[in-house]
């Protein structure tokens, strides 16, 4: 029984790589513009269906509308991998690190996993028109261990000053060195 009650006080799992004392502080998503590409094909999808229908006009409805139906299944197989790369694609940000989950199509993952403590600067970058215009951007992550690029984000702006709170509340000054003291450090040992 004591173990049945120590189970559920523990917090929630959001992920299955979250630690038992770790806290799911933010989470986000690219934004869905990335899916453009499979949407895109996935609209040829109905317009094939109908092709037959267009260049023989006397096969009928019944082969209008099923080669429709069909061209919308099609469209839907062409659209799933890129909805399916954008939905599980999240990047997650916990009182201990930040984790980047990349998916590509089906069959494809990739993890990165950062401490936030090795986290030095935290930018965005918003150029050109289409990104002025739809609020999507780029987040730039300065680590001792190298860069981290998030591409295409929604409202980059809002997601840097989040991060950089949440940092802020769990005690990381962004760009420290590690083993270099900050000055407030200093005096308050002397």
């Amino acid at each position: 029984m004591a173990l049945s009650k120590q189970t559920s006080n523990a917090s929630p799992k959001y992920f299955s790589d979250q630690f038992d004392d770790e806290d799911v502080l933010y989470v986000f998503h690219r934004h869905p513009i990335v899916m453009r590409k499979g949407l895109v094909f996935g609209l040829f999808g109905p317009l094939v269906g109908i092709i037959p229908a267009a260049v023989k006009p006397e096969l009928g409805f019944t082969v209008f509308f099923g080669g429709l139906a069909a061209g919308f299944i099609l469209g839907f197989l062409l659209f799933a991998p890129s909805w399916i790369s954008w939905h599980f694609s999240v990047f997650i940000v916990t009182n201990q690190r930040f984790i980047q989950i990349n998916q590509k199509g089906l069959f494809s993952r990739a993890v990165a996993d950062l401490g936030l403590s090795q986290i030095q600067s935290v930018n965005y970058e918003v150029t050109g028109l289409q990104e002025t215009l739809l609020g999507f951007g780029t987040i730039k992550m300065q680590t001792y261990v190298g860069d981290l690029v998030i591409h295409d984000v929604h409202h980059p702006n809002k997601i840097q000053k989040k991060i950089l709170n949440i940092l802020r509340t769990e005690g990381i000054t962004t760009g420290d060195y590690p083993g270099i003291r900050s000055q407030e450090q200093t005096h308050e040992e002397a």
